[in-house]
């Protein structure tokens, strides 16, 4: 029998946003809940890849840089005192004999009545460009995140990308970089259409279609200097640099989701209309889920959340209401939250 003592109502695996608004919720339901995380700190990729970066699209908050809005949510997520794991990587599913999913990590086991998927898209790394003369000097001006938009102050920059990262990057560290060049290998951008008209407004110094073919770095072995080639005419241009930003985006690893025979597509988890996977008791939401119409927004995967942890809360308790009423009605949440004075 399972040892009710070590036993969650639920645990979310993902400790970023969606994750973290899950815990909220699951603790507002009073659930007992659990965070397992692979990275050392909460806030998932607002804090490792974007904590510069501006974010312009969550209800109430008109433009909030990354750190700043993740840790609103680590403050609302942590609210209820999960139980949170960090530095684990889930590596398989298994099952207790009464059919409990127990979630095994490379530090031990975890078993829970509900198992919620926010794990975004998965473990990532950032694509390199599979040039040796750039890819060896990552760590000597050569960059793939935005740690601190200092490192890049008074420097010559070079960004090579077309998407929303490539773009946005060019914009934020527009006044603060010595220079900036953006190099892009197709005429067309990925990024959302206002940022590249803003871009241009700036007078960027865009170079299309163009791509990387070389570094070279100085005596003390920081990269000095980038070679880029035309792709149409083989026009071969150096550009000075002190710093280059590749962002040719992250490969995702869900390989651990596809070895416990979730029904998936296109990489992401299928979920029907109450976010429930294939497997039983275990949910998705957010960037790890995938439904008909499903977008990949912070403000879609809150409510993928909230849907999951009510009906996780029937599962746990089919004595429960699905609907919790409004939050507002709850008299125990005008006390300040946890380190924060009336």
């Amino acid at each position: 029998m399972t040892d009710d003592s070590d036993l969650y109502d639920i645990t979310i695996v993902g400790g970023g946003p969606v994750g973290l608004f899950a815990a909220f919720y699951a603790g507002l339901r009073d659930m007992k809940t659990k965070i397992i995380d692979s990275l050392p700190e909460l806030g998932g990729q607002l804090v490792t890849l974007y904590p510069e970066k501006m974010v312009y699209d969550v209800p109430g908050f008109p433009q909030e840089l990354g750190r700043d809005l993740a840790s609103g949510f680590i403050e609302q997520g942590t609210r209820f005192h999960p139980t949170i794991c960090l530095n684990e990587n889930v590596i398989h599913l298994q099952r207790t004999p009464e059919g409990l999913p127990v979630l095994v990590t490379q530090k031990g086991e975890h078993c829970s009545r509900s198992v919620l998927l926010a794990t975004g898209v998965g473990a990532f790394r950032p694509v390199k460009t599979g040039i040796p003369d750039v890819d060896d000097l990552e760590g000597h001006g050569v960059y793939y995140l935005v740690k601190s938009l200092a490192e890049f102050a008074g420097k010559r920059l070079v960004i090579l990308g077309g998407g929303d990262s490539a773009v946005d990057w060019a914009l934020n560290l527009y006044g603060k970089a010595k220079s900036i060049v953006l190099v892009h290998r197709r005429e067309q951008f990925r990024a959302h259409e206002k940022s590249v008209e803003e871009m241009h407004r700036l007078k960027t110094d865009v170079r299309i279609p163009y791509e990387a073919k070389g570094a070279f770095a100085d005596a003390a072995g920081h990269i000095r200097e980038i070679e880029i080639v035309h792709k149409e005419t083989g026009q071969v241009v150096f550009l000075e640099c002190d710093a280059l930003l590749v962002n040719f985006g992250f490969k995702a690893d869900t390989k651990f989701l596809r070895d416990w025979g979730l029904e998936m597509a296109g990489g992401k988890v299928t979920v029907d209309a109450y976010m429930r996977t294939s497997l039983p008791a275990v949910y998705a939401a957010g960037d790890a889920a995938t439904y008909d119409g499903s977008l990949n927004l912070i403000v879609t995967g809150v409510a993928d959340a909230t849907i999951a942890v009510n009906h996780a809360k029937t599962l746990v308790d089919p004595r429960a209401k699905l609907d919790p009423g409004h939050s507002s009605a709850r008299e125990d949440l005008a006390q300040p939250a946890p380190g924060k004075s009336a």
